[in-house]
């Protein structure tokens, strides 16, 4: 697609990625099994640690799609000055996305640039942002498959329309939110949502990743599951433009 079909369909100055003042944080997701990083996923941040939050307040509805181009771009810079080896998990915006193959190539771009490989992206969208077109984003989700991506549903289980979702297309990766697992080792309803959801996923051919991990209580009970891949505090904390290595990670539990 060429740089003037692009700028047809994508609103703003979707070319000035320089506008907006931020940096990425990096936060692991382990493999328990193997005992090492499988990935890192890359959160937004403000120049001074503003949280995710902050920084979005500050970003206007026409300025969604070039902010959302903005962060895969820098977290792709950043992945490849720090070194990366394992797999990059971005988060997009649906709602920002008008285009899905114009939106992606910023992101092939970024990656010829800086020398990261693109089939090393996953991208996530979280179920916590309202999407009344579940058509588009189907479309989003089959494109950036058949471009070699693997893709995510973030937060699962905390927003709108997870169950729909599955329904209508299936992610490669399913998030399990952090209000599932919060004391689920002593909480049957929350043992038995999950277990549902294990169900499904297996069902499904989807892989699951348990995020907002942060007691050696739920690490326990969900690798007797069967859980492999995890996130959260009890691995480690976000770091501004560095990555935490497996041998910071206590592996003894």
């Amino acid at each position: 697609m060429s740089k003037e079909q692009i700028q047809s369909i994508c609103p703003g100055n979707c070319d000035d990625l320089t506008q907006f003042a931020i940096t990425m944080a990096f936060q692991p997701v382990v493999d328990v099994e193997a005992q090492n990083i499988y990935a890192y996923e890359a959160l937004v941040r403000g120049l001074t640690g503003e949280s995710a939050g902050e920084v979005l307040a500050g970003v206007s509805e026409d300025q969604m799609y070039a902010f959302d181009q903005c962060c895969r771009v820098k977290a792709i810079e950043l992945a490849a000055k720090l070194g990366m080896t394992c797999r990059l998990n971005i988060n997009f915006m649906p709602n920002a996305v008008y285009h899905p193959r114009a939106c992606l190539q910023k992101t092939i771009n970024a990656a010829r640039e800086f020398n990261f490989p693109a089939e090393m992206i996953t991208f996530e969208f979280t179920e916590n942002e309202l999407v009344s077109d579940h058509a588009h984003l189907k479309n989003i989700i089959l494109t950036y498959q058949k471009n070699g991506y693997m893709t995510a549903i973030d937060d699962f289980g905390a927003g709108y329309s997870g169950l729909n979702l599955l329904a209508d297309f299936q992610t490669d990766k399913l998030k399990i939110d952090r209000q599932i697992i919060i004391n689920i080792d002593q909480d049957k309803p929350r043992q038995a949502i999950l277990a549902g959801i294990l169900l499904i996923a297996r069902e499904l051919g989807i892989s699951v990743v348990c995020e907002g991990v942060e007691t050696v209580q739920e690490y326990k009970y969900l690798k007797e599951q069967g859980i492999r891949y995890m996130q959260g505090y009890f691995f480690a904390r976000p770091k501004i433009e560095a990555l935490t290595p497996a041998s910071e990670i206590d592996w003894s539990f």
